[in-house]
């Protein structure tokens, strides 16, 4: 039997050292606020490469995990927190690795029955100098996220030639898929006992014409309209398959799926999976949570709970 949660002492890890740290900083503060009151103690982590030394001494009996991008959210925290048997939120190691690498992911969502889009894996410098694929196209960095370092290439338009500078920030090779036109749309899900269970869908609309990194994290430059305005067998669809790809790919806790919905042909194709999805004012899955009954507080418990039946 795991012990109550306002015996326990939390360490909410934040910050980090991806290109996400400052929506990590954020997410991590509002997590430890919410957590203030509800547990013993919290301790709150800018984390770095001394974080195992940092929580041999602290001693936490829970790690709640609100770093976001590499070395945060694909495996290598997962396996420190592993190593050191302190019970954590969010996705596993296995689960974080894949979530992270977005063409390794499509396959196993591809094998699971789930509609993902085409593309493929192309050396960068060749996507700099020509077409990979006819446009309409999107190259983004297989394994960031929060839109950073992602191009939408036009029918018309010449090959982006800034993407091959950016080597060292995203690496060696970049994902190319079809532009799929048509409606954003986001589901998270929460991996209860009983099963992983999808909260509701929102469609995501952007002032700025796209839903990058600015329309994600500023207020007021996206709307999120829940639960989206879908034909009933589209949205339904896009809940059964946000549950079935946190099954395939073994997520635990919360993650969010995001899709693209064609509604001129009716294709739902899943994008990707956030295995640590937002925790910021303008995130999704706080939203849905919202929606379905859980606040802010409730969630963030839930989450800690969750892990703490790990022990």
């Amino acid at each position: 039997m795991h012990a109550p949660l306002e015996s326990l002492h939390v360490a909410v890890l934040m910050g980090g050292i991806s290109s996400e740290r400052e929506v990590s900083l954020d997410s991590g503060a509002m997590c430890a606020d919410a957590l203030e009151g509800q547990v013993a103690k919290v301790s709150r982590v800018d984390a770095g490469h001394d974080l195992a030394q940092v929580l041999g001494e602290l001693k936490p009996d829970v790690v709640f995990n609100a770093l976001h991008g590499a070395w945060g959210e694909d495996g290598c925290v997962q396996g420190i927190l592993e190593t050191l048997e302190i019970p954590y939120t969010h996705s596993g190691v296995m689960a974080s690795a894949l979530a992270m690498d977005k063409h390794r992911t499509k396959a196993v969502l591809q094998q699971a029955g789930i509609t993902v889009p085409g593309g493929g894996l192309f050396d960068r410098n060749e996507v700099a100098s020509r077409h990979v694929m006819p446009p309409p196209y999107v190259a983004k960095p297989n394994r960031d996220g929060s839109s950073v370092g992602v191009h939408i290439v036009k029918e018309g338009d010449a090959p982006v030639a800034e993407i091959g500078t950016e080597q060292e920030r995203h690496g060696r090779h970049i994902l190319v898929e079809p532009f799929i036109p048509g409606k954003e749309l986001a589901v998270a899900v929460l991996g209860e006992a009983e099963g992983p269970r999808a909260l509701t869908v929102t469609e995501i609309t952007s002032t700025r014409g796209f839903y990058d990194y600015e329309a994600k994290y500023t207020a007021g430059g996206s709307v999120h309209i829940l639960p989206a305005p879908l034909p009933q067998h589209v949205f339904d669809k896009a809940l059964r398959m946000a549950e079935a790809a946190h099954a395939a790919l073994d997520c635990r806790g919360v993650s969010r799926s995001d899709f693209r919905y064609d509604d001129v042909n009716d294709v739902l194709v899943l994008l990707e999976v956030n295995t640590q999805p937002g925790m910021t004012p303008t995130s999704l899955a706080p939203e849905q949570a919202a929606h379905a009954g859980m606040d802010y507080r409730s969630l963030v418990r839930w989450l800690v709970e969750d892990a703490s039946c790990r022990r």
